[in-house]
């Protein structure tokens, strides 16, 4: 593909709600640009965004795909990014690398939840938009409706750039209302004049989005209200420029399954969104860099896939300068050298070998040894850092346990993998649990991250809820005395311990004090007593789990002269801790989480009915225009699948982020369930053993 130059090039983010029929949409402009000979089904699994299995299997784009096609000699990269909320992070690479936004809305359903986290998306990041009403070819639809929705959701900047001609199975075409000119017919669509019929609301469209136009500009609202005629020039100019200040947001309407409307989104795409030239990206150290393409290079890694079979490719925007295939750049980010090998332009998953990659372009590499997500290439005489993309923090959590015992030593490696490609999942082990934690942003996430680890690393494992890790303690102190005796004829064994427990503060641990005077036990065997105590507090005291927050102290005990050792005195030491917990009062402890959750403001009532339900306390809460943020400390057993619970709640409305805070003695009437549960849990694991 031959180089553009940084004016002739468009990065476009594809954003919508699942299912308004994105990459339908790239599938048709693809088409429509002879990129590909014929188009793909999203029901077939054949179009050329989607090619994971697991995205295909579920009918929707999981992961971000680039799919660059020229038209009116113009590149134009298009970003499809998955509209489902559990792979936000892919959208928020694509937001990233583009200079524009195209959201795709259905006719048919009007402003869903992701259209509205599409918008926010787009101005946080300060990206000129457009707005595609598509499905004009269903039933039911009603392009003007949808227009008010839109008007009323985003503010009366979102004016009409097209209008169709008819819906449903009479949806010819779509009017330029700026030419004033009818385009029907599916590629190559065919220019007439405007139908009668419509000619009313087309002039109409037309004096909105002028006027809108005139009222960026002094000189041009001057003319316009003086009843002057704006040249054509002056509008051009004029909406590029609202376009550009994000003051004016174009509607157009389409079809793309039937590709009817798509010419004209991109002789739009082409006209007016902007290119990357001048573009200032901001940089870690607080300055900018310009987008141009005779300085040192400068290119930002925004994606990574990885495959056992294609290897490791890293995808880079090029936002200085030029990358060339067969060089060494410098990882500015890593202070390390990278060797660049191939260069491709990515479609979907087809490679096409490329020499250099310039400035305000879109490429990939393959094999980088050190390069990872977010990183910068730069040059080791110019090592600028370009700030990364911040990915959404991961809210629920499963426990990921391997099916055999083959898969137990593949499993971090795979893991490992899995982070690679996706930055919005983590993973740690839990010292208290001692389970395996994936945590991302929804169960759809997780269970495609776990269909991957078995088709890329054939790794099988089973998700589950994360064990909650409960503690005991005691809440008064006892006396306990344990004596180790046995005889099995030469040797015997005996070790005598006396032991005081006493409570501790929360969070002081468990100590251990000696205070033997005498000799009742000897000093070498002190240690071994201190030993047995640590392991007792891991094993669990009487109710099972790990022991917090008292103090053991050694005050007596005796000793054989021949039958006494270390491992007698572990033993004693174990045991008299166990028996001085259980009569000091043992009472369970469970970690408490404190949450922060964003909703709106209208359902507020509902999700304090909820939270109430899951013995959490609301601690405050602080409206924040028409959302309102509600503080509440709740056990962590009760808000595990608070990630799914909230979606479901809000309709995806709602966010929140969740911390571990303090633990807490669990009520009573619940603890007698849980030490049941946990002893059966304990008989099970010793029985497989």
């Amino acid at each position: 593909m031959e180089n553009y130059g940084i004016a002739g090039i468009r990065n476009v983010a594809l954003l919508s709600h699942s299912g308004a029929g994105k990459t339908t949409l790239a599938e048709a402009a693809l088409f429509s640009a002879g990129a590909i000979s014929r188009m793909g089904r999203v029901d077939d699994g054949t179009t050329a965004s989607d090619f994971d299995p697991e995205g295909v299997k579920r009918k929707i784009s999981i992961s971000l795909s680039l799919l660059p096609f020229i038209w009116r000699k113009t590149k134009v990269n298009f970003l499809d990014a998955p509209g489902y909320a559990d792979f936000a992070g892919e959208a928020k690479a694509a937001i990233k690398v583009a200079e524009s936004a195209i959201i795709v809305v259905a006719a048919s359903s009007g402003v869903e939840v992701g259209t509205e986290t599409a918008w926010a998306l787009a101005e946080e990041a300060k990206l000129p938009r457009c707005l595609v009403v598509n499905k004009m070819d269903r039933e039911n639809v009603n392009f003007d409706n949808v227009v008010a929705a839109l008007q009323a959701k985003f503010g009366h900047k979102c004016l009409p750039l097209t209008i169709p001609i008819g819906s449903f199975k009479e949806f010819k075409g779509v009017i330029d209302v700026l030419n004033l000119k009818a385009f029907t017919g599916a590629h190559p669509a065919a220019e007439g004049e405007v139908p009668v019929q419509l000619a009313q609301a087309a002039t109409d469209a037309r004096e909105r989005l002028i006027e809108a136009v005139a009222e960026q500009d002094d000189n041009l609202i001057e003319k316009f209200l003086g009843g002057e005629e704006l040249s054509a020039e002056e509008i051009h100019n004029g909406l590029k420029k609202a376009i550009a200040a994000g003051e004016i947001v174009p509607i157009l309407a389409g079809a793309a399954l039937t590709n009817t409307g798509v010419d004209s989104l991109l002789d739009f795409v082409c006209e007016f969104m902007p290119s990357p030239q001048g573009r200032k990206v901001e940089l870690s150290d607080g300055n900018s860099l310009t987008a141009e393409e005779s300085s040192p290079v400068a290119a930002l890694v925004f994606k990574t896939t990885a495959d056992p079979f294609v290897g490791k490719l890293t995808f880079f925007r090029v936002y200085r300068g030029m990358l060339q295939s067969n060089t060494h750049v410098w990882n500015s980010t890593r202070k390390a050298d990278e060797r660049i090998g191939q260069l491709y332009i990515m479609r979907g998953k087809h490679q096409e070998p490329a020499t250099q990659i310039g400035a305000g372009d879109i490429g990939a590499v393959a094999k980088c040894a050190v390069t990872a997500t977010n990183d910068t290439l730069a040059t080791q005489d110019s090592p600028v850092i370009i700030t990364p993309i911040s990915f959404p923090k991961p809210t629920y959590s499963v426990a990921v346990h391997p099916k055999s015992k083959a898969d137990i030593d593949k499993l971090g490696q795979a893991i490992a993998k899995l982070i690679e490609e996706d930055p919005t999942l983590e993973s740690h082990r839990d010292p208290d649990t001692s389970e395996t934690i994936l945590a991302g942003l929804g169960d759809t996430q997780l269970d495609v991250a776990a269909e991957k680890m078995a088709r890329k690393y054939s790794v099988a494992v089973e998700l589950k809820a994360p064990r909650v890790p409960y503690k005991e303690t005691i809440t008064g102190s006892a006396r306990a005395e344990y004596r180790h005796k046995k005889q099995t004829g030469g040797h015997g064994q005996f070790g005598h311990v006396v032991l005081d427990v006493e409570a501790l503060p929360a969070g002081s641990g468990v100590e251990f004090v000696d205070r033997v005077v005498g000799g009742a036990v000897p000093r070498n065997y002190i240690p071994a007593v201190e030993k047995g105590i640590k392991e007792a507090v891991q094993e669990g005291g009487s109710l099972g789990f790990p022991i917090v927050d008292l103090r053991a102290t050694l005050c007596d005990g005796s000793f054989h002269p021949v039958d006494s050792s270390e491992i007698c005195f572990k033993i004693a030491g174990a045991g008299a801790l166990k028996k001085g917990m259980e009569q000091a009062g043992p009472v369970l402890l469970e970690p408490i989480v404190s949450l922060q959750i964003n909703v709106p403001s209208s359902i507020v009532g509902d999700i304090i009915g909820d939270l109430n339900t899951k013995r959490a306390h609301v601690q405050g809460m602080n409206p924040d225009g028409d959302r309102t943020i509600i503080e509440a400390m709740a056990p962590l057993a009760e808000v595990q699948r608070y990630a799914v619970n909230l979606k479901s709640l809000t309709q995806g409305r709602g966010s929140f982020t969740m911390k571990f805070d303090h633990y807490q003695q669990v009520p009573a009437n619940l603890t007698q369930k849980l030490v049941a549960d946990r002893a059966a849990e304990l008989a099970a694991a010793q029985s497989t053993h």
